[in-house]
């Protein structure tokens, strides 16, 4: 985090949070901010995206719900009508072939592509030379390694906190991210229970230049989910949430409830891997995202649930977290010489 540049070499003001925080992400999104909202499966498009670039981090759109390239276009050009900061687009690798969206999204100038799970590499090499950077979620150094040898210029490394889906091994935020950054000399993002200013914080403190967060934004106006989706993860504390699939060698992040408790039942007795696919499937977490159906349906959720408390503008949200993480800066400056 950038320090003032008055002369007096004291701490930046909480007021400076609006003038921004600068790392190497920031400059390479283009943004003021290092806080990225995450992708979040049919939850994150253009009201949610326009809302924390406005703010000034990074927006994105996820296409997971969109389907076709029309429908990603206008959903590129809402956004494009209601911000005119950098946003992203983000793309879940291995639901089905991707390439038709990337293109679209690539024709209408998206400056971030995001990519998730799966092998990103062609991806990368197709967004070469379109000046579109490309961020890839991975979880773990090895993973990060591979990513910044395709050509990726940024990478986010989520924990064993986060919610959706995770790395295979239990290794938190507090230990991978600066594991990560040892290990490759892009950018890194940090992810996975962060949802405060402190968090925020923390993660430059490790070494992160930045964070990606999906949770708290889960929780805001703007997020098309479901309103119980959101006053769940408003009222829930950090122990209600469970890790499901670990069976299919994907594990996922979800808020606990009646569908999570039948997923983890049929893993616990060594049921089929059809049949866990089953419960886990697209359907059933668009009843619980879309409908607000959490008995029948479930819904992703990190531990950091337990920090959000309240359903908030995602602007507010972005705001409040730059503010804090620069208060929490000149709080620890304080402290050095007893000063």
């Amino acid at each position: 985090m950038a320090l003032r540049d008055d002369g007096t070499g004291g701490p930046p003001t909480a007021g400076e949070a609006e003038a921004g925080i600068k790392t190497r992400a920031t400059g390479l999104l283009g943004i003021r901010l290092p806080i990225v909202q995450g992708g979040l499966a049919r939850v994150a498009f253009a009201d949610l995206a326009a809302a924390v670039s406005n703010a000034g981090g990074l927006g994105q759109i996820s296409t997971v719900g969109l389907g076709t390239p029309e429908r990603l276009r206008a959903e590129i050009r809402r956004c494009r009508a209601l911000t005119d900061k950098p946003f992203g687009v983000n793309f879940p690798i291995g639901r089905s072939d991707i390439t038709p969206l990337l293109e679209a999204a690539l024709e209408e100038g998206v400056r971030v592509v995001a990519l998730t799970a799966g092998n990103p590499a062609p991806f990368i090499r197709r967004c070469e030379g379109t000046g579109a950077r490309t961020l890839v979620l991975t979880a773990g150094p090895e993973l990060a390694r591979k990513a910044e040898a395709a050509g990726a210029d940024l990478v986010a490394t989520v924990g064993y906190e986060g919610g959706g889906h995770i790395g295979r091994g239990d290794e938190t935020t507090l230990v991978m991210v600066p594991r990560v950054v040892a290990a490759v000399k892009i950018p890194v993002l940090a992810s996975g229970g962060i949802a405060t200013g402190a968090g925020l914080l923390a993660a430059l403190a490790l070494g992160a230049e930045g964070v990606e967060m999906g949770t708290r934004f889960v929780a805001t106006d703007e997020a098309r989910a479901h309103p119980a989706y959101k006053a769940a993860l408003a009222a829930a504390g950090p122990a209600e949430t469970v890790v499901v699939k670990r069976s299919l060698g994907t594990p996922g992040r979800v808020l606990d409830g009646p569908q999570a408790r039948r997923i983890l039942a049929a893993e616990a007795a060594g049921a089929p891997p059809e049949e866990v696919l089953r419960l886990v499937s697209g359907a059933a977490n668009a009843l619980g995202t879309e409908e607000g159906d959490l008995e029948a349906g479930y819904v992703w959720a990190g531990q950091c649930a337990g920090l959000i408390g309240a359903v908030e503008p995602a602007g507010e949200v972005v705001r409040r977290m730059a503010a804090e993480a620069v208060a929490g800066m000149a709080r620890l400056q304080g402290l050095v010489g007893g000063k």
